[in-house]
């Protein structure tokens, strides 16, 4: 199963465990409620979607890596108690609460979350120590004497044994008790997640011509050589914050990431061209509208790997403008949404408060709103930014009513109005942008290949892209739709053959 359809499985088995009868008792009984144990290769991003799905589900998150975890710390420290039973006195032996069941506990206090993920990474790799307690923790979803909180759903996740020496078994007994998911790596779902996530260009370019080189992994005299999504993804981030400080990646830095010689030596030969070929084809000057002839009749006679490269240069551009509009269009839907509110406040008969002070209320609120989904985990890095950008808007609203001393409810919203006009001017000017850098993108590829493989795969890509998709069905393209009938025809003709052959 690809991780993609594991997010979607996941999610669906914590809304049936999580779903209440009409007396508030879940459905299904805690008991019954299997752990999900995922087993898959290192690197596919089994860890990174529970963060994901916490977020989506709006529930808390609570993740560790078991392998660094002792006996004692994994189901508490032994005490003498003192127990009466048959009227007589007794020392026994109890345990301090786990240090991970109460994380949960804190989580629950710190987030006022009271559902949610108990994630254990690498499970079936414990210690020998350790191992009859994490038998234990599955069939009875406890530690020592602390149960896991109802409400909490466990998720494990383990390597198979061709990837880990340190792998253990579990038996038939504890496997009957589990929900088994096997997670397999598959470039194209991984391919839709890069997008979204804005990995550099040459990152998906690369993959894009050499897709066996996605994920490999190869057992020399040597040791292990991989190449894993999860290396792909972390390269992505060096490269972007390298070029920001004018900084060369070199297959050095590539084989630190990618620990697979080969590998790495190819992608670092790929990324200096990459490089060179910005340079050579002139990107800032297509995206002007200055197309030059000998550089058209130049890419149009270059090598299969050349013109794939100025390809991918090509949608890099584009995927960055289309994904700055669709950012732009969210930021000023949750823009208009606290304007909305404030006036809303405004119009309200029992409000007794002036225009800026109600305005300044709409603050105070955004900020609490905000601490709070922080504090809970539930924003994504892209989150944060937005409500940064809202924030930063909405206190500079504030302070030009304090400067111009708009008390007056209407006044105080009319002068927000226009401010919020002004803002929407500039997203409209950021909109015509992206959809006259996508224009500028199809002049290069008519002039340089016509309706050839090279517009196919530039179709298809934009069709395989979050952000390019969003912006197309709000903004619309001619040429765009155009040629994606022409693709859907070729694909149905091609099916058709198929099955006459």
């Amino acid at each position: 199963m690809n991780i993609k359809r594991t997010k979607e499985e996941i999610k669906d088995t914590i809304a049936a465990y999580l779903a209440k009868d009409a007396y508030g008792a879940y459905e299904i009984p805690v008991i019954r409620q299997r752990p999900v144990l995922l087993l898959g290769p290192p690197g596919v991003g089994k860890t990174q979607i529970m963060e994901q799905i916490s977020r989506e589900c709006g529930i808390g998150l609570v993740a560790y890596t078991i392998t660094h975890h002792t006996r004692q710390s994994a189901i508490g420290l032994p005490f003498i108690s003192k127990k009466q039973y048959g009227g007589r006195e007794y020392a026994v032996t109890e345990y301090t609460m786990s240090e991970i069941v109460a994380s949960i506990y804190e989580k629950m206090e710190q987030t006022g979350l009271r559902e949610g993920i108990l994630f254990l990474d690498e499970i079936n790799c414990v210690s020998e120590t350790l191992a009859p307690a994490m038998l234990q923790f599955l069939q009875c979803k406890s530690f020592g004497n602390h149960k896991i909180p109802e409400g909490w759903v466990i998720i494990a996740a383990g390597n198979p044994p061709e990837y880990n020496k340190s792998v253990r078994e579990f038996d038939v007994v504890t496997m009957d008790r589990v929900k088994k998911i096997q997670v397999e790596a598959e470039f194209g779902v991984w391919k839709e997640y890069a997008y979204q996530q804005g990995l550099h260009g040459a990152v998906i370019s690369y993959l894009n011509t050499k897709k066996q080189n996605f994920y490999q992994m190869e057992t020399t005299v040597d040791g292990r050589n991989f190449a894993t999504p999860r290396g792909w993804e972390d390269l992505s981030d060096f490269i972007q914050v390298y070029e920001k400080l004018g900084k060369t990646i070199d297959r050095e830095v590539v084989s630190q990431y990618i620990q697979f010689p080969k590998i790495a030596k190819d992608f670092a030969n790929y990324l200096e061209l990459y490089e060179k070929y910005q340079a050579d084809y002139q990107l800032e000057e297509i995206f002007q509208g200055h197309l030059d002839e000998i550089l058209l009749k130049k890419v149009a006679h270059a090598s299969f790997d050349e013109r794939l490269s100025v390809l991918g240069l090509i949608l890099s551009k584009v995927n960055e403008e289309l994904k700055k509009a669709v950012e732009g269009e969210a930021y000023m839907e949750m823009l208009q949404s606290r304007l909305m509110e404030f006036k809303e406040r405004t119009e309200a008969p029992s409000e007794n408060l002036n225009g800026y002070e109600l305005f300044q209320n709409v603050c105070k609120k955004l900020n609490i709103d905000y601490t709070n989904k922080k504090k809970a985990e539930l924003l994504t890095r892209e989150d944060e930014k937005q409500h940064h950008r809202l924030l930063d808007a909405m206190e500079s609203f504030q302070q030009i009513l304090k400067l111009e001393m708009l008390a007056e409810k209407e006044q105080a919203f009319l002068r927000v109005k226009e401010l919020f006009d002004q803002e929407n001017s500039a997203f409209e000017k950021q909109e015509e942008q992206a959809s006259q850098t996508l224009e500028y993108a199809f002049d290069f590829l008519e002039g340089a290949f016509g309706a050839s493989q090279e517009m196919v795969m530039f179709i298809t890509e934009l069709n395989s892209n979050y952000y390019s998709v969003k912006f197309l069905q709000d903004c619309g393209c001619e040429r765009y739709y155009q040629y994606n009938q022409e693709l859907l025809f070729d694909e149905k003709r091609r099916k058709l053959l198929e099955r006459l052959q």
